[in-house]
C-alpha cells in the first residue's frame, strides 16, 4: 500500500520461490484488461511497469506478425512480448516514458530498464541478502531490516545543487538507476548497461529553415502520440512558450476543446512571477476549457506532503506550484501534457545566456575582471521585490573568468564562494564529498559526447540533460503528479526530438543573446507575440519574498539553534548569517534557505522520528 497513490485503480501481486512482483495501477490504456503483473503465453515471464509506450500499437502489430499472441490491449504486454522477441535490446524499440521489471523464470533473471531521459524513476537496493526495487523509495523503506544510513556524498550534493544526482540517494543503501540504462539481476549479481546516450553533433550544412521544419514536424508528431488515452486528458498552461506551444498543437490535433490549467501566486508579494495573463491569451486564442488557481504560501501540511512524495531532501521550490497545479488538474483529468524539456532542448535558462556573455566579458582587461568589477558588484544590494537581476550579475561576475566547466558548476551551485564548507559542522569532511559531487557533474560537462571542444553551450545542455533534468525537473513532475494519482506527459522529451535538437548548431539555438531563438521562430505563427517575447519567468514561486514575509516566523523557528542541534550536522552560526543576509537584502539565499528548511523537516520525519513509509 505504500505506493497506492501511484496506482489507486488496481493492484496485483506475483510471488513464487522467493521472487515477488507487486504493482499499483493508474489505469490509462485498456482500463479493463491491463491488470498487472502481466505474463506471457506460457507464464514463464512476468512484468510490472510504470509509464506509457506511445508507439505500442505499431509494435503490437509487428509482434503479432512475428507470431506473438496477446491477451490484452495494453502497452504493458507489448513490452513483455518485445522482450521475448529482442531480449535486452527491446528497449531500443520503445518510444515513451517507462520503468519496468521483467522476471524471466527460465533464466532466473530480473531485467529492469529506465527510459532514455529519466522521465520515470527506478530505485533499487541490495541489503542483507535481498534485492529490492520500486518507483519510490518508501516501498524499500517499509522494510524494517533496511538501515537508513546517510550517504555523505549525497548530503554534500544536496546542499550544493538542492537535489541529489543519480546514482546517489540520501540513503547509502539505495541507488537510482541512471536514465538510458538497464539492470540485470541474476544469482545475487547486478549488471548495469547503458543502452542510450545523447551525442551533440551540430550540422552546420543545414539552414535555419531546415531546422525549424524538422523541429515542428517532430514536435507535432510527439504531441499527437501523447494524446492517446482512455481517460480524460488536458495540459498545464503556465504562460511560457513551451507549454503554450504544446497547448496550441494539442488544440490543432484535437476535435474537442483542450482542458488547460494554470496557477498564480498570493501572499505579500508583487505579481512579477505571475504569468496567468499570458496563459489566458493562449487559452482565449484556442478556446480551451481553462481553469486557474492561486497558491498561498502556507506550509502547514504541504511541506510534509512534499517530503513524503520524495522520501529524501529535495528543495526545488517549483514543487509548491507543481503541487497545486497537479491538484487542480486532477480534479478534472487523469493525464496532462506539459512543456517541460523545452529549456534543455533549445537553451532557455539564464545560465546559457551567461555562457554567451562570457566571451565578451573575458575580452575585458584582467584588472577590471578580477578587481574593479567584482568589488563594485559585491556592494550592490539585491533588488527589492525578489527580482534576481543583481543576484544573476553577482553569480556571473564571480565565475565569469573561470574555465567554462568551473563557471558552469558555480552557476548551478546554491553555495556561493563566500559560504563554502562553513555551512557544515565537519567542514573538512564536507570538502571531500563536495569534490565528489563536482567531479560527477563536470564529468558530464567535459564528456566526449560533445564534439566541439569550445562549445560551452552544448556542454551545459548535455550536462543538464544528464543531471538537472532527470533528477530535479522530472523528479518534481513525477513525484508531485503521482502523489495526486495523475500522469504527466512531456512531448519535448520525445527522444527523437531530443536527438534532433542535438544536431542544431548552438549559435542558432541562442542568437543575438536571445534564448530559444530557433524555437521562438518556429512557433511564431502559433502564439501571440506577447507570449513569445515576454521575459521567461520559470515555473517557480516567489520564494525570496515568501521567506522574508509569509514564511519568516516558520523559517526562524525551524532553523533555530535548538532544532539544528538535533543532528549537529550544520553550523548554526553560518545559517544565522545566511538568514541575516537574505532578510537585509545583501544577498538572495532563497534556494539555500529552502534547502535548509526541507532538510530539517526531512530529518525530523525520516531519521529522528523514523517516519513510517506511507503516503
Amino acid at each position: 500500500m505504500t505506493l497506492g497513490h501511484r496506482g489507486p485503480d488496481d493492484s496485483g501481486l506475483f510471488y513464487k520461490d522467493g521472487v515477488g512482483l507487486g504493482q499499483r495501477r493508474l489505469s490509462i490504456i485498456d482500463l479493463e484488461g491491463g491488470h498487472q503483473p502481466i505474463f506471457n503465453e506460457d507464464k514463464s515471464k512476468y512484468i510490472v511497469y510504470n509509464g506509457e509506450i506511445y508507439n505500442f500499437l505499431e509494435l503490437r502489430d509487428l509482434l503479432i506478425q512475428k507470431g506473438h499472441i496477446f491477451s490484452t490491449k495494453s502497452d504493458t504486454e507489448t513490452i513483455l512480448h518485445a522482450y521475448e522477441e529482442w531480449g535486452e535490446k527491446c528497449v531500443d524499440h520503445l518510444n515513451g516514458m517507462f520503468a519496468f521489471a521483467i522476471w524471466d523464470e527460465k533464466k532466473r533473471t530480473m531485467f529492469m530498464a529506465r527510459d532514455r531521459l529519466g522521465i520515470k524513476p527506478l530505485f533499487y537496493a541490495e541489503y542483507k541478502g535481498k534485492f529490492s526495487f520500486a518507483s519510490e523509495m518508501k516501498a524499500i523503506l517499509a522494510d524494517h531490516e533496511f538501515d537508513r544510513d546517510l550517504d555523505e556524498t549525497a548530503l554534500a550534493s544536496y546542499f550544493t545543487l538542492s537535489y541529489i544526482p543519480a546514482p546517489f540517494t540520501i540513503y547509502a543503501g539505495i541507488r537510482k538507476l541512471l536514465p538510458g540504462h538497464t539492470l540485470t539481476w541474476k544469482d545475487g549479481n547486478v549488471r548495469i548497461c547503458k543502452y542510450w546516450d545523447l551525442y551533440f553533433r551540430p550540422d552546420r550544412t543545414r539552414s535555419e529553415k531546415y531546422f525549424i521544419q524538422g523541429l515542428m514536424d517532430l514536435l507535432q508528431d510527439s504531441v499527437k502520440l501523447r494524446l492517446i488515452s482512455d481517460v480524460p486528458l488536458g495540459a498545464f498552461l503556465s504562460g511560457g512558450i513551451d507549454s503554450s506551444a504544446v497547448v496550441a498543437l494539442m488544440s490543432k490535433a484535437s476535435e474537442k476543446s483542450v482542458n488547460t490549467f494554470s496557477i498564480g501566486f498570493g501572499g505579500d508579494i508583487g505579481n512579477y512571477l505571475d504569468e496567468r495573463k499570458y496563459a489566458q491569451m493562449v487559452a482565449r486564442r484556442y478556446s480551451t476549457n481553462h481553469k486557474e488557481s492561486e497558491v498561498i504560501p502556507r506550509v502547514d501540511g504541504i511541506m510534509e506532503k512534499i517530503i513524503r512524495a520524495f522520501d529524501e531532501p529535495f528543495a526545488d521550490d517549483s514543487t509548491i506550484p507543481s503541487y497545486f497545479v497537479c491538484r487542480l488538474g486532477r480534479e478534472n483529468v487523469t493525464v496532462a501534457l506539459s512543456g517541460l524539456g523545452g529549456d534543455e532542448d533549445f537553451a532557455g535558462y539564464e545560465r546559457y545566456l551567461g555562457f554567451s556573455l562570457r566571451g565578451i566579458y573575458n575580452y575585458m582587461p584582467i584588472s577590471l575582471r578580477q578587481r574593479c568589477i567584482p568589488n563594485l558588484i559585491e556592494r550592490f544590494p539585491e533588488m527589492p521585490g525578489g527580482h534576481y537581476t543583481i543576484n544573476h550579475i553577482k553569480r556571473f561576475v564571480r565565475s565569469g573568468s573561470l574555465p567554462a566547466d568551473q563557471a558552469y558548476f558555480n552557476y548551478i551551485s546554491i553555495l556561493n564562494t563566500n559560504l563554502g564548507a562553513d555551512l557544515f559542522s565537519n567542514s573538512g569532511g564536507f570538502h571531500t564529498h563536495y569534490e565528489s559531487c563536482r567531479d560527477l557533474i563536470l564529468s558530464y560537462f567535459n564528456s566526449s559526447n560533445v564534439t566541439d571542444g569550445a562549445d560551452s553551450l552544448n556542454r551545459a545542455l548535455y550536462c543538464d540533460m544528464k543531471t538537472y533534468l532527470p533528477e530535479d525537473i522530472l523528479a518534481v513532475t513525477d513525484r508531485v503528479s503521482m502523489h495526486h494519482s495523475m500522469e504527466v506527459r512531456v512531448p519535448f522529451l520525445d527522444h527523437r526530438l531530443v536527438e534532433f535538437s542535438a544536431t542544431i548548431p548552438p549559435e542558432i539555438k541562442m542568437k543575438w543573446f536571445q534564448k530559444k531563438y530557433l524555437l521562438k521562430k518556429a512557433v511564431k505563427n502559433l502564439l501571440p507575440a506577447k507570449v513569445i517575447n515576454h521575459r521567461k519567468q520559470g515555473f517557480v514561486g516567489p520564494m525570496t519574498q515568501w521567506l522574508k514575509n509569509d514564511l519568516k516566523s516558520y523559517t526562524l523557528e525551524t532553523l533555530s539553534e535548538k532544532n539544528l542541534n538535533k543532528h549537529d550536522l550544520l553550523n548554526h552560526h553560518t545559517i544565522k548569517r545566511i538568514l541575516n543576509e537574505h532578510y537585509s537584502g545583501k544577498e538572495i539565499h532563497d534556494t539555500l534557505i529552502w534547502s535548509l528548511l526541507v532538510f530539517q523537516k526531512w530529518y525530523e520525519l525520516y531519521i529522528e522520528g523514523v517516519f513510517p513509509a506511507t503516503r
